[in-house]
Formats: C-alpha cells, sequence, structure tokens
C-alpha cells in the first residue's frame, strides 16, 4: 500500500469475481504451529500483510527455519525455540503477539515483546494473567502493557473460563498447555473461534472442542500441509461495496464459512442484503464457499451481543452498510470495540457523524440511523492505524455524494495487502 492517504469518490457499477488475501486468524496459527512442530510444514495461501509477516520474523527468530517459496508459499522446519537475541517486534498484530506469547511461555527462555505505538497501548493483561497462573514469569509496562518479557518453562495445567470469549486468550492457553504438566483446559460461557483447535488436530494434537476446549494427553506436533481459505474479514469489504453502490455485482470465491465467523454474513441478510453463497466445500479442514453480492436496498436490524464473538472485526464495515440502510440499526455487546487496533467504537462514530450520519453510543451499544439517500461523506478520517477503519470509510466514500479521504491509509497493508488496486480492478475509485 503506497502513500499514506487515499480517497475515495463515488463510483460507478462494480463488476467482477475476485479472490481476497488468506485468513489472517488461520496465517499466524499456521506460522506458529509449524515452528512448534516436529519436521516441516508447508503453507499454502498465506496472507502476506504486514501483521502476519512480523510473526513470521518473530518464530525465525526463536529458532525455526522460516521460508518463502512463492506467493503465499511457505516452509517452516520447527525446532525447541531458543530465547532470541533482541525483543521481537509485533508492529500493529495483536494477534501475533498475544498467540506468541502463550506459546512462547511452554519454552525454558526468555522473550521480550514489543510493538509500534498502538499497539503498545492496548492490554495484554487477559493473556498474561493466564500464563501467570500456569507459573511463567511475566515482566510488563504499566497496566500489563507492552514491552513484555516471558520467561518460560515449567508450566502447570489450568482450568479458565474464558468469559470475554476471547480467540486469542483461548489461544495462547492451549499454545502455552502443549508444553504444561496436567489438564488444560478453557470453557467458554459463549464460544469464541475455534480455528487453534482445529489446526491444533491438524498438527495431531489430541484437543477437545465446544463450550470447553481440552489439551488431551497428546501435545507433540508433527508437520503438516496447511491451505489458508480467503479471510471473510476481508471479504466484507468489496461484499458490502457492491451492496451499496448502486448496479453493482461482486462475487468472492474460496471464502471461509466458519460457523464462529459468518456473523457478518448473517446479519447482512437479515438487513435484505442480495447475499447467496455457492459452491460450498471442505478446503484445509475448514468450509468455504463464493459469495456473491449485488446491489439492492437494506434496512436497519439489531444485532444481539451474543452474535459479536462472530463478527467483532467486521462492525465497522458493518456500520457503513447500516449507514445506507432504511430505518435504525443498534448492534450490542461492543465493549471488545474499545480495545482494538484503535477505539473502534469511537472511531466508527466519529467518522459517521463527519460524513453526514446521525451515530452514537449508549453503553457498550452503537445505534445508527440509516439514510433513505447516500450520506453526504464530503470528510477526511483518520484511520488511527486501523485497517478495518481506514478501509470501512473508504467503502463509504465509493457510495457516497462527496469523496472521503482516509489518512493513515498505509495501515491497510496489515491485512489487505493490495487492497486499493483490487477495489479499482473492480471499477472503484480509490486513489
Amino acid at each position: 500500500m503506497s502513500g499514506e492517504r487515499l480517497t475515495a469518490s463515488a463510483s460507478g457499477a462494480l463488476h467482477g469475481t475476485i479472490v481476497v488475501p488468506g485468513d489472517k486468524s488461520m496465517s499466524h496459527r499456521a506460522l506458529i504451529l509449524g515452528g512448534l512442530a516436529e519436521g516441516v510444514t508447508k503453507i499454502y495461501g498465506l496472507l502476506e500483510g504486514e501483521d502476519v509477516l512480523h510473526t513470521a520474523r518473530a518464530v525465525a527468530a526463536l529458532g525455526a527455519n522460516v521460508e518463502r517459496i512463492g506467493p503465499g508459499e511457505w516452509r517452516v522446519e520447527g525446532c525447541e525455540w531458543i530465547s532470541p537475541d533482541e525483543p521481537v517486534y509485533f508492529g500493529n498484530s495483536g494477534t501475533g503477539a498475544r498467540l506468541l506469547m502463550g506459546a512462547a511461555a511452554g519454552f525454558p527462555i526468555s522473550v521480550t515483546f514489543t510493538g509500534d505505538e498502538s499497539l503498545s497501548g492496548r492490554p495484554m493483561g487477559r493473556v498474561l494473567g493466564p500464563l501467570r497462573e500456569m507459573g511463567a514469569g511475566v515482566e510488563a509496562a504499566d497496566g500489563d502493557r507492552l514491552p513484555v518479557t516471558i520467561h518460560g518453562g515449567n508450566l502447570n495445567g489450568l482450568r479458565f473460563v474464558n468469559e470475554k470469549a476471547s480467540a486469542q486468550v483461548k489461544s495462547a492457553i492451549l499454545f502455552a498447555g502443549l508444553r504444561a504438566s496436567g489438564a488444560v483446559e478453557v470453557v467458554e460461557p459463549a464460544r469464541s473461534r475455534d480455528h487453534s483447535e482445529n489446526m491444533l488436530r491438524a498438527f495431531g494434537v489430541e484437543v477437545e472442542s465446544g463450550e470447553v476446549a481440552r489439551l488431551g494427553a497428546k501435545r507433540t506436533l508433527s508437520g503438516t500441509e496447511v491451505y489458508v481459505p480467503g479471510d471473510p474479514s476481508s471479504a466484507a469489504f468489496p461484499l458490502v461495496a457492491a451492496l451499496i453502490v448502486p448496479g453493482s455485482a461482486v462475487t468472492v470465491t474460496g471464502v471461509m464459512l466458519n460457523p464462529l465467523r459468518t456473523g457478518m454474513f448473517t446479519t447482512l441478510v437479515e438487513m435484505g442484503a442480495r447475499l447467496t453463497i455457492a459452491n460450498e466445500r471442505d478446503f484445509g479442514g475448514e468450509r468455504v464457499g463464493d459469495i456473491s453480492a449485488t446491489f439492492g436496498a437494506l434496512r436497519g436490524v439489531t444485532v444481539p451481543a451474543e452474535r459479536a464473538p462472530s463478527m467483532i472485526d467486521e462492525y465497522p464495515i458493518l456500520a457503513i452498510a447500516a449507514a445506507f440502510a432504511e430505518g435504525r440499526s443498534v448492534m450490542h455487546g461492543l465493549a471488545e470495540l474499545r480495545v482494538k487496533e484503535s477505539d473502534r467504537l469511537a472511531a466508527i462514530i466519529a467518522g459517521l457523524v463527519a460524513c453526514g450520519v446521525e451515530a452514537r453510543e449508549e453503553g457498550d451499544s452503537l445505534i445508527i440511523d440509516g439514510l433513505r439517500a447516500p450520506p453526504l461523506g464530503g470528510a477526511t478520517i483518520d484511520a488511527h492505524h486501523d485497517h478495518r477503519i481506514a478501509m470501512s470509510f473508504l467503502t463509504l466514500g465509493m457510495a457516497s455524494h462527496e469523496p472521503v479521504a482516509v489518512t493513515g491509509a498505509a495501515t491497510i497493508a496489515t491485512s489487505f495487502p493490495g487492497y486499493a488496486e483490487l477495489m479499482r480492478s473492480l471499477g472503484g475509485r480509490v486513489e
């Protein structure tokens, strides 16, 4: 992504069939588990965005042989991890940092984790607390923030209740538990995404998933092949663009359809979106399909809090769809948005208001009064180091009366390299 500023203007009809980058959650996990495994792991379809590349460099710094073979194709040879010579830097990637903290805690090594300004301001306590309970030594900045140093080894088991349905917390505990003595289980009153359990199973680990994620006796990983499908969070941007730009019809192929990740698509259908899924199939241990979106009228909906874990990353782009829907949309249970790459709840509201849309928060709920006509636009939005905020307001700009500019748009490369070029290939005006 070149340049810090992008501007989106009212576009003609968007048309085309595209592929979006590989799923970010799976890409992080494939590299980390490949680095832990005995033997060689080959990864196909890896997301080569900045967040994932930070994880690749970190796994290499811990001693694994990490090699890029070709576009999206990587080879990882695992090993007994070692203390790196210097701190490992994760840029803006909270997922990579938190998951690797868990994995590193199982080894008798010391690792210091650092990040950029945005990541350094985000809380790590939800992961560090369980790791301390398992016996890891932890040094952290005030408020359990980066820089964090993990002194690992000699971990015990843990039974943890994952009240916030955080897949990152669950994954960190399971990864640490691979080298812990005793039972390791994570109880989930509301289920979080289960990519870690699925992938651990593919690497040969005994693990139960469901309301309780539990490691079995076999905790040794064997190298394997990992196929990463298209990221549903990334697919949401061109699909919503097609739903709000008149005359559009766009298909995204090979999108992951894990039921714990499809809350956004469920909600769009409830809004009346002309959204269809075809060619469903199994791919790399996950359900995938081709999703098509066609322009049409949308209506406001109420999104229940219990759906949040299955679409927590998609609320910024859902808010854009809601701005174009007739009537009021209410989204409940959004406390987690306050501790993402930015305070996403505040950023969504500020951006919508600047573009002429009525939006406000009540507690942990977001309320948006959609417009019968396209929003005015005409604003300059600060991305606040947040790739999803940047892409969401560029999407709005493609269908608003006046152009919308986004500063700090280079952050898009963390999850969606080539975003602007791809949208232009569909007919979008993003410059």
